[in-house]
């Protein structure tokens, strides 16, 4: 944990309204998701990704708005509106949050529209670079403040059985004064977009608006040891299968090689976000309430941290295994090939002889030439097959 007393306000400067100095890298998903292999088979897997069958583009998901009020962390009402009208209900919430420091809003935006984050914008009069980060999906997990106004990038995940894919959502979330916004960037998470999840725990809520935050935090966590479950079954029906000689196992390594490699490119740079979070304790006076409980999901996250560095491992270990065992299959058929063709070659060797018709050959006017040729023929073929029986090629 980084000790407070050294943190560097560079970082963190909320008086002049700058994001904080440690840029997450690239705002690309995909060139945040380049990973640097050290062995062979990372390579490999690198080089062949996935052999997805290409598809239309997804249709939008049409865009939502629920409105969550909450008094003393007890939900007071919930309403759920449409891009056209959601001008009116963000006004109204942000209005009834005014009126009482005990109360608390949650907006919760499904795929907004760029006019209802310019709503945003000139409601909390937003800074610019963050603007321009909630209108630009694809950006790695990461933590920033600027003046009073907390922004956190993180990364949902969730399992689809059905296709064994990992499906990532990513959320934006800002959280001003006691108003928190949750913003789903794209993809489709059940596990958040019933917002109530987020106020079971009445007591957490009444400590204000980080208390989303970390509620919020703790759900993406679970999400990811949820997903790591149903990643270990795979890992397990997967290393049957290479054991029993299936065929088709190699393209589904791959494809679980990929998911663990999304999987860890979202919840380890979580971890930096925690730790950021925990770097300002001391200076924005968080409750020891809070500090208790964004440990415990500091803790949660490097359990599941250490869960895929393990699963990722362990898919190297088999894709290793899996080589090896088709690699021996593939010198047991040579093996068979090589046997057969010199059986077959020794009698072709005598055919051949006995076929280059020059007039003076032994045997070769001999009336038991034929059959002793055909039975020499046979006798060789049965004699390799023998030999190579005994050193167990056939």
């Amino acid at each position: 944990m980084r000790n407070p007393a050294q943190w560097d306000p560079a970082r963190e400067n909320p008086a002049q309204g700058t994001p904080s100095t440690r840029e997450s890298g690239p705002r690309s998903a995909a060139g945040s998701g380049r990973i640097q292999s050290r062995d062979r088979t990372h390579r490999l897997i690198d080089l062949i990704g996935r052999h997805d069958t290409p598809t239309a583009a997804p249709q939008r998901r049409p865009s939502s708005l629920t409105v969550m009020r909450l008094q003393d962390g007890q939900m007071c009402g919930t309403e759920t509106v449409g891009p056209e009208v959601s001008r009116q209900a963000v006004n109204g919430a942000l209005s009834y949050a005014s009126e009482d420091p005990a109360r608390m809003v949650i907006l919760s935006y499904g795929s907004p529209f760029p006019e209802q984050i310019r709503h945003l914008e000139s409601a909390w009069s937003l800074h610019p670079v963050l603007v321009e980060d909630l209108l630009l999906a694809g950006q790695r997990p990461k933590m920033e403040r600027y003046d009073d106004v907390v922004f956190i990038v993180a990364r949902m995940a969730a399992y689809v059985d059905e296709i064994e894919d990992v499906q990532v959502t990513e959320y934006h979330l800002l959280a001003h004064q006691n108003v928190v916004a949750i913003i789903r960037q794209d993809g489709d998470s059940p596990a958040v977009d019933n917002a109530a999840r987020l106020a079971q725990n009445s007591d957490l809520l009444k400590l204000g608006a980080d208390a989303v935050l970390y509620s919020f935090l703790d759900l993406v966590v679970d999400g990811y040891l949820q997903v790591l479950r149903e990643l270990g079954v795979d890992r397990d029906q997967i290393e049957r299968q290479v054991f029993a000689g299936d065929p088709r196992v190699t393209e589904r390594i791959y494809r679980l090689s990929r998911e663990i490699i999304d999987l860890q490119q979202s919840s380890i740079p979580l971890a930096e976000v925690l730790e950021d979070l925990r770097a300002g304790f001391a200076k924005y006076r968080t409750l020891d309430a809070l500090r208790a409980y964004l440990q415990d999901v500091s803790d949660h996250l490097s359990r599941a941290n250490t869960r895929v560095e393990d699963l990722r491992s362990g898919m190297s270990q088999i894709l290793d295994v899996n080589s090896i065992l088709v690699t021996q299959r593939q010198n047991e058929d040579m093996k068979k090939i090589s046997g057969w063709a010199a059986i077959g070659l020794a009698p072709t060797v005598i055919g051949a002889i006995y076929g280059m018709n020059f007039d003076i050959m032994p045997e070769l006017h001999w009336k038991l030439g034929y059959p002793f040729a055909l039975l020499l023929m046979v006798a060789s073929g049965v004699i390799l097959w023998l030999v190579f029986k005994r050193k167990n090629w056939m």
